[in-house]
C-alpha cells in the first residue's frame, strides 16, 4: 500500500472512538490530518489526539465544523486528498430520533459530501457507515440469498419507530452513495462495521459500546441476557480498514468490517473465564417470552417488536470482502473483549 503523504487528509468527528484509532493510524504514516472537531479550542477534549501525535511522526491541526451547518467543512477539506467521514451519533435511546439521529446522520453527510463536490483536491472519500445499513433486525437474515448478510444487502425493516438508529445510518450511507453516483471526480468507499468494541485512545469515550460492556460488568446485567446474535469487530481493525480504503487503487463499494458472529450470552461467557471473579457478569440467558414481557419494563429500547424480531435469532455476516480486498485480518474475539472491559471498567 503506498501512501502519498505530501497531502492532508481530513476527519470529520476526530475526538469519536473509530476517529481517535483512526487518526493513530494516520499520523502513524506520517499523515497530516486535519481534525474537524465542533471546539477545537477545547483542551481536554483534544488531550488524547495532542498525546498521539506527539508520539507519531504525523502532524495534527485543528478545525472548526458542524455536521448541520453547511459549508462549515471547507476550511479543514482545503488542499486534502481524502475526507474520512466518522461523525455521527451512536446512541440508542433518544427522545427525538429525527433531531438527534437522523438529521445529524443524513444532513451531516449531505453537507460534508457537498464540500468535497467544491474542493477539487479530494479523489476519494471513506465513509463510516455501519451494518446497521445492511441488516435492520437477525429476522432479516431469512431474506438474504444465502442466508448470510452481504454488502448487497440493504436495510429495509428499520424505521424512525423502530430501529431509528439503523434508519439513521441507512438513509446517510444511501444519501452518500445518491451524491457519489451524481459525480465522476471522486470515489466512494464506505466501512460497514458490526458492532464495535476494543481499547480506543480515550477510556471516557461515549460510544454505546461502552455502554454495553459496563452494563454487563456493573451489575446491570447480572440477572441474564437476552440471546440476541450480533457481529462484533476490533476498533483497531476498524480504522486499519479505513486506511486501506483510503490508499488502495482498488477499494471500491462497500466494505462490512465484522471478526466474529456472536451473542450476549457468548461475549457474557467468554468475558467470565477472565473476569468471572471481580465482576457480577450474567451467567443466565433469558427465556424469550420473559424478556418480550419485562424487557419493554426494564429499557425502552427492548421494544416489543424489537424482542420478537431479534431475540433467539442468530445473526452472520460475510467479511471476505475485508479479508481479500482490503487484507484485513481479524484478531481474536477474547482479545478484543479482555482488553476493552479492562479499560470500560477501569
Amino acid at each position: 500500500m503506498q501512501i502519498d503523504t505530501s497531502m492532508p487528509v481530513m476527519v470529520t468527528g476526530a475526538t469519536g472512538y473509530v476517529a481517535g484509532r483512526l487518526v493513530e493510524r494516520l499520523l502513524e504514516e506520517g499523515l497530516t490530518v486535519h481534525a474537524a472537531v465542533r471546539d477545537p479550542d477545547n483542551p481536554d477534549k483534544l488531550k488524547y489526539l495532542n498525546a498521539l501525535a506527539e508520539r507519531t511522526p504525523g502532524e495534527i491541526r485543528y478545525f472548526k465544523a458542524d455536521l448541520l451547518r453547511p459549508g462549515s467543512y471547507a476550511d479543514a477539506m482545503a488542499g486534502c486528498s481524502v475526507v474520512f467521514h466518522t461523525a455521527s451519533p451512536f446512541i440508542t435511546s433518544v427522545k427525538d430520533p429525527l433531531k438527534e439521529l437522523v438529521e445529524p446522520a443524513q444532513q451531516g453527510t449531505r453537507n460534508v459530501l457537498e464540500t468535497v463536490n467544491d474542493t477539487e483536491s479530494v479523489r476519494r472519500v471513506v465513509l463510516t457507515s455501519s451494518c446497521a445499513a445492511i441488516y435492520g433486525d437477525n429476522a432479516d437474515l431469512e431474506d438474504t440469498a444465502q442466508g448470510v448478510f452481504s454488502e448487497a444487502d440493504w436495510n429495509t425493516s428499520s424505521s424512525l419507530d423502530h430501529q431509528a438508529y439503523s434508519y439513521s445510518k441507512t438513509l446517510a450511507e444511501r444519501e452518500a452513495w445518491k451524491i457519489a453516483d451524481a459525480q465522476q471526480r471522486w470515489d466512494l468507499v464506505t466501512i460497514n462495521p458490526s458492532l464495535v468494541v476494543g481499547p480506543g485512545i480515550n477510556p471516557n469515550a461515549t460510544s454505546e459500546s461502552f455502554n454495553i460492556l459496563r452494563q454487563l460488568g456493573d451489575g446491570t446485567a447480572r440477572m441474564g441476557v437476552p440471546d440476541i446474535g450480533m457481529g462484533v469487530v476490533d476498533v483497531r481493525e476498524v480504522a486499519e480498514a479505513h486506511v486501506r480504503a483510503a490508499f488502495l487503487p482498488n477499494a471500491r463499494g462497500r466494505y462490512i468490517l465484522s471478526g466474529h458472529d456472536t451473542s450476549f450470552p457468548e461475549i457474557a461467557q467468554v468475558l467470565r473465564h477472565r473476569f468471572g471473579k471481580d465482576y457480577p457478569l450474567p451467567k443466565r440467558t433469558l427465556p424469550k417470552p420473559a424478556v418480550w414481557l419485562f424487557g419493554p419494563v426494564v429499557n425502552k429500547t427492548l421494544t416489543r417488536k424489537y424482542v420478537a424480531r431479534n431475540v433467539n435469532l442468530p445473526w452472520r455476516a460475510d467479511n471476505r470482502r475485508s479479508r481479500e480486498e482490503l487484507g484485513i485480518h481479524y484478531r481474536p474475539l477474547e482479545e478484543s473483549l479482555f482488553s476493552f472491559f479492562e479499560q470500560v471498567m477501569r
